[in-house]
């Protein structure tokens, strides 16, 4: 790969977007980020206070108060991400190298999924301006006329974890700016620079100053965007942990929020389906983002009299992954993006060696590689259900065989997590798929396979968080709807619910 491909060009990296400028911060304070495959670093940003969040929601708040954004109409608004669709595809190349340098996700995979996954959703929302109902007319219970009116919620925060940036970016802001919203994009220390690269396209487009704004920022900072009155709405993905947090805070000031949150996703193999098809099918997830991905199938349910050759042939499959340079169309499986994430998923490998699981393939880090967050692919068997390990998300490359009695067995344990977001059953039996997909607790349920898809919805049940993302159930979070009656009967008006 070209070395240039490892550097990063960043028009203002140390300053903030805010109120359609570039301004300087409000403190010296800066982030570095590090290269996940060689350890340098590759950027320094600039990191907000408390000082700049005010701002920052100011800016957001008075473009949304007194500005033009929300008066255009939806047509008016499907323009600008039009706009904004054009320089996606042509920045299409930084986007990737941005992602794999920050993330550790192998180029090849960034290069062919990033230019769809950003352009496609707001391609997605731009054309809902034609064909969803934001007005629709109906007969009140008195016999008037009524409209239910959908309006922009407000002021949105839209808080971004360090996995996949650029998409998350594209599926929270595109229906967000379409319903008429204004955004602050709150980008993770780890992983800013995506969101530097969407403000320098705001920027370009001209899109209204405050509609779009950024911001990189800890934890402590981002808790007080959080709380912030000016803000109208949080759309968050990151951990249960710190969704459980952000909900809370929200919930005490009545604030509206979006969480998609963590996963412990099962994939389900009934006695139908070939052993070695499911692993290689299973085995192929590790090698998207190393396993750093919340809707990851890791914890795959086989019958007791299959276990041991489900273990060989993922075995046998992770074997045969070549691990190293994310850049290099040859690597299988790239780096982790942080070294705290390498601990991390380091102490859940000797979690599940001290808790009596077998260690089948993988557990340490591979050996031809001296620098980089690497760790080797990993699988355990006669894993317990009720173990750490299979039930804590690690965030890495390690799965987890559990060995079931039955199928109802197999359901159970399926279903026995607090987590609730992507599941798979194996089987070539549609009809029993069916079946079974219909008893499994999940937002996703895949067929021989992870099918996840943010173009209808995406998200989850339980604690794995509330509201969808993706597809039209991706707008309705920023909206809020109003009823509005008139004193007036109806006659030759519309039927219920007809777009008006």
């Amino acid at each position: 790969m070209n070395p240039d491909h490892r550097t990063l060009t960043l028009a203002h990296p140390h300053r903030l977007y805010i109120g359609g400028e570039w301004v300087e911060p409000s403190s010296s304070s800066t982030i570095e980020v590090i290269s996940s495959d060689t350890e340098e670093t590759v950027v320094t940003v600039a990191a907000a206070s408390h000082a700049d969040v005010v701002k920052a929601v100011s800016a957001a708040r008075n473009a949304f108060d007194d500005g033009p954004w929300p008066r255009m109409s939806h047509a008016e608004r499907a323009a600008y991400l039009r706009l904004i669709i054009a320089e996606l595809e042509r920045r299409a190349e930084d986007f990737a190298r941005i992602w794999t340098l920050e993330s550790g996700i192998l180029y090849k995979l960034a290069r062919a999924r990033i230019g769809s996954w950003m352009s496609g959703a707001f391609t997605f929302y731009a054309d809902l301006a034609e064909t969803f109902s934001f007005t629709e007319s109906h007969r009140s219970a008195t016999g008037l006329q009524a409209l239910l009116i959908r309006e922009p919620v407000g002021v949105v925060a839209a808080i971004i974890p360090w996995n996949g940036p650029a998409g998350l970016i594209a599926y929270k802001c595109a229906p967000a700016l379409l319903a008429g919203c204004t955004v602050i994009v709150k980008a993770s220390p780890e992983a800013p620079c995506s969101a530097y690269l969407m403000a320098e396209i705001c920027e370009k487009v001209g899109l209204p100053p405050g509609v779009f704004n950024i911001l990189t920022a800890d934890r402590e900072v981002s808790e007080g965007l959080v709380r912030h009155p000016g803000v109208d709405k949080v759309t968050f993905t990151g951990s249960t942990a710190a969704g459980r947090r952000i909900a809370s805070i929200c919930g005490d000031r009545i604030a509206r929020c979006t969480l998609e949150l963590g996963g412990k996703s099962p994939a389900v193999v009934l006695d139908d389906f070939d052993i070695g098809v499911a692993a290689r099918t299973i085995a192929a997830g590790v090698g998207y983002l190393t396993g750093q991905v919340c809707h990851s199938l890791t914890r795959v349910i086989v019958s007791r009299t299959r276990q041991d050759e489900m273990l060989d042939a993922l075995s046998s499959t992770l074997a045969d992954l070549r691990v190293g340079d994310p850049f290099d169309p040859a690597s299988d499986v790239g780096p982790l993006a942080t070294a705290r994430q390498r601990e991390r998923v380091e102490r859940y490998i000797a979690l599940g060696i001290a808790g009596g699981a077998r260690l089948a393939a993988g557990g340490g880090r591979p050996a031809h590689l001296d620098r980089g967050f690497f760790v080797e692919p990993t699988v355990f068997g006669d894993v317990d259900n009720r173990s750490v390990i299979a039930q804590e998300e690690i965030f890495g490359p390690v799965l987890s065989v559990i060995p079931a009695d039955d199928e109802r067995h197999a359901v159970s344990l399926a279903n026995d997590t607090m987590y609730g977001l992507n599941s798979a059953v194996f089987t070539r039996d549609i009809d029993r798929f069916r079946a079974v997909a219909r008893q499994l607790r999940a937002g996703t349920v895949g067929h021989n396979g992870s099918r996840t898809d943010f173009s209808i919805a995406f998200g989850g049940f339980k604690q794995s968080g509330l509201g969808r993302e993706g597809g039209t159930e991706g707008l309705l979070p920023f909206l809020e709807t109003k009823n509005v009656v008139l004193d007036m009967p109806l006659t030759d008006q519309p039927a219920d619910g007809q777009k008006a």
